[in-house]
C-alpha cells in the first residue's frame, strides 16, 4: 500500500486537512474484527451531555486525557478532569468547566483507540516535531428524533483550539444530513464531505482551517437515530 502516514501529515501540511477512508484506516491498523466490534459498541454506554447551554438533550459523551512526550509510546493516560474550551472557540458552551463522564478503560485500551491515537499523533509529530501533546479523546453520540434534529457541532463552524484534530466516525444509524465542511477563517469552503463508514475519518489543522458538521435528522422518523464519532485533539503543553 502506497499511502503512509508520513504522507497522511504531508497533505495535512499542504492542506489544512486529509480524509481517510475505512479500507486504509483498517490497513494502518491491522487489529481483529473483534475488537473493532467492541469499541464500536461502546458508544452504547455514553451519558448524557448535560452541560448543553441551548437546553438540548441530544448529545450524549465520555472523556478521557492524555500526554504524549517525545521518545515515550504510547500515549500516558492522565487523571480524570474537565473538558475546557475558552468561549471564542465555543460560544455556545465555552468559558466554564465541564464534567463528563471518563471512557472506560477497556475502551481507551482497545487497539483501535490506540492505534486511533499513534495515528494522529504521528501526523501531530510531523507537523510539529518534538513536542510534548496534552490530548483528549471525546466520544460523542448525537440523536435524532422526527421534528427534533440533533446538531453535532452547535456552535457551528469553528476551531477546537487545538493543534491537530481526528475526527472518525463509528455508526450512522437511520441518519440523513451530517455535512462535515472544513473552511479557511473567511468562511471559504474548502471541502464538504460525509463521513459515512466505520472508521472513515479526517484529520485537520485546527490553527489553519475550520469545521463544523450540519445538522442530523431520521431518515425513518419511526425508528432510533444516531450519530456517533470519534474525537482526538492534540494541543502543545505549555
Amino acid at each position: 500500500m502506497s499511502l503512509t502516514v508520513p504522507s497522511l501529515a504531508d497533505e495535512v501540511a499542504e492542506r489544512g486537512f486529509t480524509r481517510l477512508r475505512p479500507e486504509a484506516v483498517r490497513a494502518l491498523i491491522p487489529a481483529p474484527d473483534a475488537a473493532l466490534a467492541d469499541f464500536a459498541d461502546s458508544w452504547s454506554r455514553l451519558e448524557m451531555d448535560g452541560f448543553m447551554a441551548d437546553g438540548g438533550t441530544y448529545r450524549r459523551r465520555r472523556l478521557a486525557n492524555f500526554l504524549a512526550v517525545p521518545g515515550e509510546v504510547p500515549h500516558r493516560r492522565g487523571l480524570h478532569r474537565p473538558h475546557f474550551q475558552a468561549s471564542v472557540h465555543n460560544k455556545l458552551n465555552g468559558g466554564v468547566d465541564r464534567w463528563f463522564a471518563p471512557v472506560e478503560d477497556a475502551v481507551a485500551g482497545n487497539p483501535f483507540c490506540q492505534g486511533l491515537l499513534a495515528l494522529g499523533r504521528e501526523v501531530a509529530d510531523g507537523l510539529h516535531p518534538g513536542t510534548t501533546w496534552f490530548v483528549e479523546m471525546h466520544q460523542f453520540r448525537v440523536e435524532a428524533a422526527s421534528n427534533s434534529p440533533g446538531l453535532p457541532t452547535p456552535e457551528g463552524v469553528h476551531h477546537d483550539g487545538v493543534d491537530v484534530v481526528v475526527i472518525a466516525m463509528l455508526a450512522r444509524t437511520n441518519l440523513q444530513g451530517g455535512e462535515t465542511l472544513v473552511t479557511d477563517d473567511d468562511g471559504t469552503e474548502l471541502a464538504r464531505f460525509t463521513l459515512d463508514g466505520l472508521l472513515d475519518l479526517t484529520i485537520l489543522d485546527d490553527r489553519r482551517v475550520m469545521h463544523g458538521v450540519t445538522p442530523v435528522e431520521p431518515a425513518d422518523g419511526t425508528r432510533p437515530s444516531s450519530r456517533d464519532v470519534l474525537v482526538l485533539t492534540w494541543k502543545k503543553r505549555a
